[in-house]
């Protein structure tokens, strides 16, 4: 991150929501990346459902305490192609998941999030896919139970490091970007309605 857009996160409320869609979830806002999870404080999740509403974003919420709520965003054409693909389908279904159907898998991811989240046993690692991670990546990530990798960015790198490094430098420069719009005086609603006609 660079100094300028530091020193302006750094005058900048982190509780507030739209802030926190920028710093979780530009690459998904910029079209970059098909999903992202967000984690916010309960009380917020009305306002992330009134800024997405009618956008080109969906949500599914996996997980909700009294502290926190955890949303998967994610654009929902692009999702569902993805899960489409052949490593993604064997993948899904060596994780227990009967169909590669979106609505049928959110469901079941949740539960399994619910229960990592009460008992911190047994991760559902296949949230990877419904995140858009490549699934070489994942699959790399559950045969060497996250060792072994090549590095560490937006997640753990199992082949064509630097390819994702690129990546992940494009997902830095969209976080930036969306920061520096917040502080410029721009509405989330705003950058949403903007990306999602680029992406049109």
């Amino acid at each position: 991150m660079s100094q300028e857009t530091w020193e302006i996160l750094c005058g900048m409320k982190t509780d507030d929501v739209e802030l926190q869609l920028a710093l979780q979830c530009a690459p998904l806002i910029t079209g970059l990346k098909i999903s992202n999870l967000l984690t916010i404080s309960s009380d917020g999740f009305c306002l992330v459902e009134k800024i997405i509403s009618g956008s080109f974003i969906s949500m599914y919420p996996l997980l909700e305490t009294e502290e926190k709520t955890v949303i998967l965003l994610y654009q929902k054409e692009r999702l569902e192609k993805y899960l489409r693909m052949m490593q993604v389908q064997k993948l899904l279904t060596e994780e227990g998941y009967p169909s590669c159907l979106l609505e049928d898998i959110l469901p079941v991811l949740c539960e399994k999030y619910e229960a990592y989240a009460e008992t911190k046993n047994d991760f559902p690692h296949e949230l990877g896919l419904l995140l858009g991670y490549p699934p070489e990546d994942v699959e790399g990530f559950i045969r060497h139970r996250g060792k072994k990798c090549l590095c560490t960015g937006y997640w753990k790198v199992y082949a064509d490091k630097e390819r994702k490094l690129r990546l992940f430098e494009k997902y830095e420069y969209a976080k930036e970007n969306l920061i520096q719009l917040l502080h410029y005086g721009l509405k989330m609603t705003e950058i949403i309605e903007i990306c999602g006609s680029t992406a049109a």
